[in-house]
């Protein structure tokens, strides 16, 4: 791979080979963080992180599903739940069939159950590709039935959190979302249940107001960004220069708001290690 990348030089928006016309190779990707190009095998093949750098690729929900659960394990919940133009907000009927279509995906979180190194679990998954992740009144219902769902099975719950915050073109029917679920974390947090929440870029607005800062153990994925309001906003509002890595995992993890980050080929053997410790003696 080093060879064949040798013969390329970045020029523009194209990549070029000995100063002949401009070429841009399907299978190939650039990260960009490195700005190293790679072939979309070797991504895949490293579970969507850069070889370079390490730089961990957004993926949809379905790919972390399965990089994360056992085989066939996973049993979706709550499908019938879809979003709706309560509001009718210009446009967002048709940016609803057109996230839809662009992903495959009825809402912007897949959740249902399954099994990760054979011990059993409920699981959330958002999905940044719809939307941004914005959570919808749909989305919080979603959530909500998981923990209640739970909660009556006797389930830890696992969340992967990736969201812009509050879905506008749902006014404060989205915001209401944040008491709904964090209410809905609280009862399976009373019955005894453990909440185990993954931040993964970018989880911002008010997910991480409300669900996505209630675990009982918060993980992140390298350099995901996590925060509420923007930097710029911060720096407008404050008239200071904020730091270079602020809403950085490993900002919030120094800051005490993050007890580890976890590489993403580490997830899955850190997940069963913790479902483990939960069950206690009897997953001795």
């Amino acid at each position: 791979m080093n060879n064949i990348l040798g013969l390329f030089r970045k020029s523009g928006n194209q990549l070029e080979t000995g100063g002949s016309a401009g070429l841009q190779p399907a299978d190939t990707r650039q990260c960009p963080s490195c700005k190293c190009y790679e072939t979309k095998a070797a991504i895949r093949k490293n579970k969507s992180v850069c070889p370079h750098c390490g730089y961990h690729y957004r993926i949809g929900a379905r790919h972390r599903i399965r990089m994360i659960t056992d085989p066939n394990s996973f049993c979706e919940l709550f499908d019938s739940v879809r979003p709706q133009d309560s509001l009718r907000f210009p446009n967002y009927a048709q940016k609803l069939q057109d996230a839809a279509k662009a992903t495959g995906e009825t809402e912007a979180v897949v959740c249902g159950t399954a099994s990760i190194d054979g011990r059993p679990c409920a699981l959330f998954v958002m999905d940044a590709r719809f939307i941004m992740g914005s959570m919808g009144s749909a989305v919080g219902e979603r959530i909500a039935r998981l923990f209640e769902y739970a909660a009556a099975h006797q389930l830890p719950v696992i969340g992967f959190t990736a969201s812009g915050g509050a879905r506008m073109q749902e006014g404060i029917l989205s915001l209401m979302q944040m008491a709904k679920v964090s209410g809905a974390v609280g009862r399976h947090s009373e019955a005894g249940g453990l909440y185990i929440t993954v931040l993964t870029d970018p989880t911002t607005g008010g997910v991480t107001a409300s669900f996505a800062m209630q675990g009982d153990i918060i993980l992140a994925e390298p350099k995901a960004l996590v925060g509420f309001a923007g930097k710029r906003v911060i720096e407008q509002t404050t008239k200071r220069r904020l730091p270079a890595d602020f809403q950085s995992a490993e900002f919030m993890l120094h800051h005490g708001f993050v007890d580890a980050i976890v590489p993403r080929a580490r997830l899955r053997e850190t997940l069963a290690g913790l479902l483990r410790l939960h069950a206690g003696k009897e997953a001795r």
